[in-house]
């Protein structure tokens, strides 16, 4: 489809698309740099204006399909383009499926590591999500909620969203009738809504301490959502709980955990479950004791301490709470410990006697621990990473210390976008 340029704006060029870059923009080149370009695909040809620069390179913006690839789809989101929810919607299933896989096959491939380890992607389907972070804003007489918008803080409202849950839509739908008098005309905030098994939990964060007409409005809604726990907070502060109708659960191999409010959880349970199964796959059959960094609330702690004496180790110390507090509910069979593992990685010593290692490190990866793990006698070890890229590193560290890869399994839970995840196993041979 052809459509005509908007006026104004920087310099204006005619670019070919060659390539579907990490983040799921377009990539062409001007006189050697990489020009990215939201919304295209290899093989359009585009009239674009240079917005800026990224990367090393420069973001553009398109004026005028003058051609258009293979592989285009109708968005099925009403939403798409301006939301920042998803990057990938106009890309046929097939396509975006192969690019999804490839985008661990090409993180391994920068680090002179072998890509044909790299099993089919495994795919939760849409309207799975229970974990969003949102933003709302006071627009005229109504509520916009929903997504930033792609590269701004313009809020995108998500009344037609097809990533989330049905209980987090209908959830939406009532906060976005109620938060107006908790705002005031032109206020903002951020949410972070999770749905667990016995309602969703809300945290809001808002510009200033809710005074006491906001406070009783944000119970009155609190009430009409039916939420299990809503807590507010100021960016920067302690949360603090506001209305507690009964304490949010997850469960986790049976065992309730509540999740502190905020808290790092897996988006769907679907992936969660998928990362679970992968994990005790790759899991030695004799492993006794097993180390487990980067813990969490315990997605992976209940299921591995349901197989082997486990100690766990975690840096928030909400998180840890949370973890510990469960644990000692269901008999005190695993050792938790509050760490800073970027600070104060495990040393060899400490990892002596191990029979294997888990961990699952924020998107910045594990370096320090990384080495740490290489320099021990350790024989195998099971990774889970949100990030090929820093995975790829940490990995490189392990092999060229005389671990193998033995497999990598990738997992989008983030559909149409350019996230995933990935388990992957090492021993020593």
């Amino acid at each position: 489809m052809r459509r005509r340029a908007r006026p104004g704006g920087g310099r204006q060029l005619e670019l070919e698309i060659e390539t579907l870059g990490g983040r799921g923009d377009g990539v062409g080149q001007d006189h050697g740099r990489p020009v990215f370009v939201a919304g295209a695909l290899p093989g359009d040809r585009l009239r674009v204006r240079i917005t800026g620069e990224r990367a090393g390179g420069l973001k553009g913006e398109i004026l005028e399909r003058l051609d258009e690839g293979p592989g285009h789809e109708e968005p099925p989101c009403p939403h798409f383009g301006p939301c920042g929810g998803c990057q990938l919607q106009h890309l046929d299933d097939g396509r975006y499926t192969a690019w999804k896989r490839d985008l661990a096959c090409k993180a391994l491939a920068r680090r002179g590591l072998p890509d044909d380890l790299v099993a089919p992607l495994i795919r939760v389907p849409p309207a799975s999500r229970r974990r969003a972070s949102l933003a709302a804003r006071v627009e005229g007489e109504g509520v916009a909620l929903g997504f930033r918008g792609r590269e701004s803080h313009r809020v995108v409202d998500a009344s037609g969203c097809l990533l989330l849950s049905g209980p987090l839509m209908t959830g939406l739908a009532v906060l976005r009738a109620g938060l107006g008098p908790v705002l005031g005309s032109g206020g903002t905030c951020e949410l972070a809504l999770l749905e667990c098994v016995n309602g969703l939990d809300l945290l809001i964060t808002l510009e200033r301490p809710p005074d006491l007409d906001q406070r009783t409005a944000l119970a009155e809604l609190a009430e009409r959502a039916d939420l299990a726990r809503l807590t507010w907070r100021v960016a920067g502060q302690e949360p603090e709980p506001l209305a507690v109708h009964r304490s949010p659960v997850l469960r986790f191999n049976g065992q309730a955990v509540t999740p502190p409010p905020g808290g790092f959880t897996q988006p769907t349970l679907e992936g969660e479950t998928e990362l679970q199964r992968l994990v005790l796959a790759a899991l030695p059959a004799g492993a006794k004791r097993v180390v487990e960094l980067f813990a969490g609330i315990g997605t992976f702690s209940f299921h591995l301490g349901g197989r082997a004496s486990l100690r766990a180790v975690e840096g928030d110390r909400a998180a840890c709470l949370a973890l510990d507090a469960a644990q000692r509910r269901a008999g005190g069979r695993i050792a938790v410990e509050q760490r800073d593992l970027e600070r104060r990685p495990l040393e060899p010593t400490e990892l002596a006697g191990f029979d294997a290692l888990v961990f699952d490190p924020p998107r910045a990866g594990a370096k320090a621990q990384a080495e740490r793990i290489a320099a021990s006698d350790l024989a195998a070890v099971v990774a889970v990473s949100c990030n090929p890229n820093s995975f790829a590193r940490d990995a490189r560290i392990l092999i060229d210390d005389g671990f193998q890869l033995e497999a990598v399994t990738p997992l989008d839970q983030f559909p149409w976008s350019h996230h995933l995840e990935l388990v992957a196993s090492f021993r020593r041979p």
